[in-house]
């Protein structure tokens, strides 16, 4: 039997490249690969991109030619670029970067067992197009292997949103909701591997709207209908939009025990003026008002958002309006940025805020939310949590897992084993984690 062929993967930006990436891993693993951790004694290395952050596609080429001696000292290394900056640069990847063998978009990488095959007879191979097959259809009966306690799983894919400084709507296409049965089978068969948490994912996750028995569902239905799973013990979603936080999703936090109490809910910037000008369609008012009736649904939420500073055309009464809203809201976590021009999207071809007020603005921001952050981790000592256990902590004895609310939570002299779920008082807060012991 011949040795199996190694494969790296490097996973830039958000949840469902992790996704994509395991579903990568299994394509090519019946192919003969298993995956290795280090690029070095790879045979097919394959980098899954982002096109979200400043100056991603540069990055990816800055990445590729650390390659370059790799490529020389192995001549059969395979090298792929996959993801949404695939997507975008397409053959330009291959043009500047000719250690490139293929080329593959987001939609498309159900075909890289077929892509792989061409490049091994030295063919560059490109595909970046929308096809109308279901690529996890075609993936469904690829190798399996044990997975550990929790799990992503892809509902939706694509923006209709058309935010002024977004790509996704160009790189992963329309909005498109996969048929509910096709996920509560892939939903039993990650329990059935192991997974006690699944986190449903989309570009715009509570726009869900795929096909089910009598008719499409909603993405409250859809949770109702996972809340069934036997073995299933916690469910969470990401990201969603404002404008479709529908009655019944808000209605099922309040009354789906499965359900965690964490919402990520971005909200952008504070100011009406620029939430028109980034095409948001909702109002500072409106996610205040929504925020309000989530609360009342589940008074102990923690609520997660994102924001973007120096959007152009800000002007510092517009960033003091964040900042109120932010202090209004009290995150529990949140993710901030200074604004970087996208090629393509709207907001490219406006105005551009100063870069260093942009700075300034983004660490005045950041220092609130760290606050508000920090405030909301030390009111949790003394409380009682559930922890999914998912790794040993560096210290003997210690297991690590995440609480209902999403944080990080130590507990020494655990005789708990991963996958476990158990009650725990929490007992100390630190920067970014909490330390709790077992109730019992």
């Amino acid at each position: 039997m011949s040795a199996p062929k190694k494969l790296f993967i490097k996973t830039y930006g958000c949840q469902m490249n992790v996704y994509d990436s395991e579903r990568m891993a299994e394509a090519l693993g019946g192919e003969g690969y298993v995956e290795t951790k280090s690029p070095d004694d790879a045979d097919m290395i394959l980098l899954n991109t982002c096109h979200i952050r400043e100056k991603a596609a540069e990055k990816v080429y800055s990445e590729l030619g650390r390659f370059k001696g790799l490529k020389a000292d192995k001549p059969d290394l395979k090298i792929g670029v996959a993801g949404c900056v695939a997507q975008a640069e397409g053959e330009e990847i291959m043009r500047r970067q000719p250690l490139v063998d293929l080329v593959v978009g987001p939609q498309s990488y159900h075909r890289l067992p077929e892509m792989e095959a061409k490049a091994r007879t030295g063919e560059k191979v490109l595909d970046t197009d929308f096809p109308e097959e279901d690529k996890f259809e075609k993936l469904k009966n690829r190798p399996k292997a044990k997975r550990g306690p929790t799990a992503f799983l892809t509902v939706q894919e694509g923006c209709d949103k058309f935010c002024a400084f977004c790509v996704v709507p160009y790189t992963r296409g329309a909005e498109v909701s996969r048929p509910a049965d096709r996920i509560l089978r892939e939903a039993r068969d990650l329990v059935e591997r192991g997974v006690r948490e699944i986190t449903l994912l989309g570009q715009n996750v509570n726009a869900y709207h795929g096909a089910g028995p009598n008719g499409d569902m909603t993405l409250a239905q859809l949770i109702w209908e996972l809340d069934k799973v036997d073995g299933l013990e916690r469910i969470r979603f990401t990201t969603s939009h404002p404008n479709d936080m529908q009655d019944d999703l808000i209605e099922a936090h309040g009354t789906c025990a499965k359900l965690m109490p964490y919402l990520h809910l971005p909200v952008q910037a504070g100011s009406d003026k620029i939430l028109k000008r980034m095409n948001r369609a909702h109002t500072a008012e409106s996610y205040i008002r929504l925020i309000e009736r989530i609360r009342a649904a589940r008074p102990d939420i923690l609520i997660s958002g994102d924001f973007i500073v120096g959007f152009p055309e800000e002007t510092e009464e517009d960033f003091q309006a964040t900042m109120d809203l932010v202090e209004e809201v009290k995150y529990g976590t949140a993710y901030s940025f200074k604004y970087s021009t996208r090629p393509g999207t709207p907001a490219a071809e406006r105005a551009q805020v100063d870069p260093a007020a942009a700075d300034d603005r983004l660490q005045r921001l950041q220092a609130l939310l760290t606050q508000q952050q920090r405030e909301v981790q030390d009111s949790m000592v003394g409380r009682e949590v559930g922890v999914l256990f998912e790794k040993a902590g560096r210290l003997p004895g210690q297991m690590v897992g995440k609480s209902d609310y999403l944080h990080a939570v130590h507990v020494a002299e655990c005789d708990r084993n991963i996958g476990d779920l158990a009650r725990v008082r929490i007992v100390s807060s630190g920067p970014n984690s909490l330390a709790g012991e077992l109730i019992g």
